[in-house]
């Protein structure tokens, strides 16, 4: 498994060996001894998948706040995402900073976004299909988003990004100005 850490804390991305011959492949893309040593431990309690069937559809940026904070653990079983993570944590230096990875089906690769990060994705290709796990069940109580396209943030979107494709709940979402502090950074 290659481990690649980002300049934000706590983000990190994990890619399998791929084992190809005539009839496929094999890859092991979970280990749960090898994710606890690079992010410490996690329980899964839930498992998430999401399809979109347009090229560009944009969805998120989505978070809950505690005590149902999640952390997801993201990866692409169709086609290609770009996908998104922003740190919503005060007190740390990338606060309202963000990384954006490509995960794709031909990859295998994953992205792990603890608690305490907004996330989201753009679909890259038609038909493809997302899955998380994550660290708490869903809580609508807690449900809560920022705008994707909030030129503070700075988020470099690809190109095929389409607004049109976004919920109504992802179209009224605020900007990071108007987010009350929500998590707190903690070394």
């Amino acid at each position: 498994m290659e481990i690649r850490r980002f300049d934000i804390a706590g983000l990190v991305e994990f890619s399998p060996r791929i084992h190809g011959d005539a009839r496929g492949y094999f890859a092991e893309v979970f280990r749960a001894d090898l994710f606890a040593a690079e992010v410490g431990p996690a329980t899964f309690v839930q498992d998430n998948q999401s399809f979109s069937a347009a090229p560009g559809t944009v969805r998120g940026l989505h978070f809950q706040t505690p005590p149902h904070a999640q952390g997801k653990l993201v990866r692409c079983l169709a086609g290609a995402v770009f996908d998104v993570a922003v740190d919503l944590r005060h007190g740390s230096a990338s606060y309202g900073k963000w990384v954006g990875v490509e995960l794709s089906a031909t990859r295998l690769n994953a992205l792990w976004v603890p608690a305490g990060f907004a996330h989201g994705f753009c679909t890259l290709v038609p038909d493809s299909t997302i899955t998380y796990k994550v660290t708490d069940t869903y809580n609508a109580e807690h449900d809560r988003g920022l705008a994707w396209d909030d030129p503070t943030l700075g988020i470099v979107w690809p190109e095929v990004a389409n607004p049109e494709t976004l919920s109504a709940k992802d179209r009224v979402q605020p900007r990071l100005a108007d987010l009350p502090p929500v998590f707190t950074f903690e070394d």
